[in-house]
């Protein structure tokens, strides 16, 4: 895996490049998405990773677009870790091609904040203002940091990958035309560099005549294992009639966890096990494992 994230400060902007390959085809596996989908998705987890990683405390960020198009819902969550995991979900036939508009519609981007230390998650709403999805992005960043940002976006099967330029507070009294010159270098970015080359070295082409100071790397990851007993729980608070309920309508209770790809799957035998009374589950038949 190249899970690159090097970041490289001028005297005047600050530029982050990520790319995900194993971990964006982990996020697929499985998924069989439509290619224009599985475009928006791995675009939206490359900025995402970028976003989180300002992150100075335990929490979470996650992304959510909604609309009324053939993708209902795209939704990417990461922790401060940069541990990763995504889902869409498609109500309709997609189209070969279009843009941002025509696969979600009129839709929203929400962005929640959730961390230990608040009483309740951070939300907030924002339209959909833009025909891409680097669009919306770039658009969102500009307004909420005050700072003018760009962006640049691909994603393949095998990759996805984001390249952020910000420019920092006081920057145009240190180098009146440092924002300008350096957003027509990063202008020039081609989508098979950014989908290719280590991070390093994307940006010695790209600044090559700019002064630059790497920092550290930072991995992004995709591990969210199955929790059979969080999923237990939650049948638990379904209660027994219901649980059975479904259970005689389909032959087993199925649950799909899409944003961290698992299912978990219950027989007779595991609903009899989740359900014994109290003092009888030496008795009750052990669950099966799925």
């Amino acid at each position: 895996m190249r899970p690159d994230w090097p970041r490289t400060e001028f005297r005047h902007d600050l530029t982050r490049v990520v790319r995900l390959d194993r971990v964006w085809q982990a996020l697929q596996a499985g998924r069989d998405y439509p290619p224009a989908v599985a475009t928006l998705l791995g675009q939206m987890s490359a900025i995402s990773a970028i976003i989180t990683g300002n992150l100075k405390q335990t929490g979470r960020i996650t992304f959510q677009i909604q609309g009324h198009g053939p993708v209902g819902l795209l939704v990417v969550d990461c922790t401060e870790t940069l541990n990763l995991r995504a889902m869409a979900r498609v109500d309709a036939e997609v189209p070969a091609q279009g843009d941002l508009a025509a696969l979600v519609g009129d839709g929203r981007l929400q962005l929640s904040l959730d961390a230990p230390s608040m009483r309740e998650p951070y939300r907030s709403l924002v339209p959909l203002e833009g025909d891409s999805i680097a669009a919306v992005f770039e658009h969102y960043l500009t307004q909420s940091e005050q700072q003018p940002a760009r962006l640049w976006l691909a994603c393949s099967p095998d990759a996805s990958a984001a390249l952020f330029l910000q420019c920092l507070p006081g920057a145009a009294e240190r180098d009146a035309d440092g924002w300008s010159r350096v957003s027509q270098l990063a202008q020039t970015v081609k989508e098979q560099e950014l989908l290719s080359l280590p991070g390093e070295e994307l940006l010695g082409r790209l600044f090559a005549e700019e002064s630059v100071l790497l920092l550290d790397r930072r991995p992004v990851t995709h591990h969210w294992p199955p929790d059979r007993a969080k999923v237990v729980d939650m049948l638990h608070s379904l209660g027994e009639a219901e649980v059975r309920r479904l259970l005689a309508e389909h032959g087993e209770v199925v649950i799909r966890d899409d944003l961290s790809n698992n299912d978990y799957r219950f027989d007779v035998d595991d609903i009899d096990m989740i359900f014994a009374p109290p003092g009888d589950e030496a008795d009750a038949p052990k669950p099966t494992l799925h």
